[in-house]
């Protein structure tokens, strides 16, 4: 497809990464010149210094012949703005980053009168995936699929759970739960396991189950299934504000400490149930004060990284409660998933990821079907929902007979609503949904899972 994106930041740079990574045609415009000398010439993307709102550098970047424009600035209002030239200039799909909460009322009406396709809010999207953790606390992740019926669900494996130095197939045998290992991270290498693959205390795995057999497994190694009851959050900015009010209307208690007197006014007005502290988050002496030991989630959403990092560090050592980081730096996440901060929450990461799943969503138009999609064991595979629409030479053929590509795993079928883990003599049938995790990027159809 013909992408161009506008805003050359983080986002729009890891958009772009992507996006010519899986062969799109991409075109970068920001009005900093000295931005875009910046990247690096390895990115195959065409680069253009101007104004993303102005009609002729539209032109210049061909947005008649364009299939999506992506705008990313650090403006709300820019951001519709260029959507609505683009749209008035060709007749390309378009997507807008806007972040202010005054208009997160408003989303539906903006996009329909300015007949914007989608329009995302970073710190929503960050409150959302904090919120689906703390209803859920024994994973560090979760990626929902088959509308919900199964969860990719990542966590650390500790002495406790009695698993260390097990090959896979005796873990199954052990434990009596339908679940599958999709994936383990172990320090720097990532794997695809099969049955033989033995486990290592400090592995984190990202396994698929149906939420009832996620909970089950987990209660059957000992770790927490229950919903939090409590929470402390640090930092009283925007997915602050997103998060306490998804927390308060799930019944958990919220308590936030934020240093600005003026912003905890402010949210004390927006949030009359939630308890607002005006104090410094990083105080040792007012966190024990306010009772952080007896927490059940304690969520650290400061703008600095460092002082997350490091409040997420005293949280572990002084209690049991589940640990959520934001970070908003992603150049050092190799070091920070060594540190064991609980979830780590990049916002950018999960902006890209919902952009990337709706350019596969409009691929299905052009013969791909992909219907979700994410980004795991540390950016380096994927998962992907494949719907199998009508017969092809991979239907009815139990998987042991089809010659896949290494490193890549059928992870389980949703067929009308029942949830399979397949076995080698199982296969797909027209009307399935397929979840297949790979460290092959770009696959659009399922014929793709295929050697050649």
């Amino acid at each position: 497809m013909n992408i161009i994106i506008i805003g050359c930041g983080k986002v729009g740079l890891t958009l772009a990464e992507q996006l010519c990574e899986e062969k799109h045609n991409v075109v970068l415009i920001d009005n900093n010149a000295s931005k875009l000398q910046e990247i690096s010439e390895e990115l195959d993307a065409l680069r253009i210094v101007g104004n993303g709102s102005s009609i002729h550098t539209q032109i210049e970047a061909d947005v008649q012949n364009a299939d999506l424009l992506i705008a990313v600035t650090g403006s709300d209002e820019l951001n519709l703005l260029c959507c609505l030239i683009a749209k008035k200039a060709g007749k390309c799909y378009t997507i807008a980053r806007v972040r202010n909460p005054i208009y997160s009322e408003e989303i539906g009406f903006i996009k329909e009168s300015l007949g914007i396709s989608m329009i995302i809010n970073p710190e929503l999207t960050a409150s959302r995936e904090i919120a689906r953790l703390l209803q859920f606390p024994s994973a560090i992740q979760i990626g929902p699929f088959a509308k919900g019926r199964v969860e990719l669900l990542k966590f650390k494996l500790r002495p406790e759970f009695g698993l260390d130095q097990m090959p896979i197939h005796r873990m199954h045998d052990k434990l009596k739960c339908d679940i599958l290992v999709a994936g383990v991270e172990r320090k720097e290498q990532v794997f695809i396991p099969n049955g033989d693959f033995v486990l290592q205390n400090g592995d984190q795995l990202s396994i698929l189950a149906s939420p009832k057999n996620a909970v089950h497994f987990f209660k059957t190694i000992g770790m927490k299934t229950n919903q939090v009851r409590s929470c402390m959050i640090i930092g009283g900015g925007k997915i602050a504000y997103y998060l306490a009010k998804q927390l308060l209307d799930m019944k958990i208690s919220v308590r936030i400490i934020e240093k600005s007197k003026a912003r905890c006014e402010e949210l004390s007005e927006l949030l009359p149930n939630a308890l607002v502290l005006n104090g410094d988050g990083t105080n040792k002496k007012l966190l024990l004060e306010e009772g952080m030991e007896r927490m059940e989630a304690f969520v650290t959403l400061t703008d600095m990284d460092e002082e997350n990092i490091l409040l997420a560090l005293f949280a572990k050592a002084q209690t049991n409660a589940k640990l959520v980081t934001k970070v908003n730096r992603i150049s050092f996440d190799n070091i920070i998933e060594q540190l064991d901060l609980g979830s780590v929450i990049y916002p950018k990461y999960l902006m890209t990821d919902y952009i990337l799943k709706y350019v596969r969503a409009m691929n299905n138009t052009i013969g791909s079907n992909v219907e979700t999609l994410y980004q795991i064991l540390d950016n380096r595979a994927e998962a992907l929902e494949f719907a199998i629409d009508e017969k092809s030479p991979l239907t009815g053929i139990p998987f042991m007979e089809l010659k896949l590509k290494d490193n890549l795993l059928i992870g389980c079928i949703n067929r009308k609503g029942m949830i399979i883990i397949p076995r080698g003599r199982d296969c797909m049938k027209v009307g399935d949904t397929i979840v297949v995790v790979t460290t092959h990027k770009g696959l659009h159809s399922i014929q793709d899972i295929l050697a050649k």
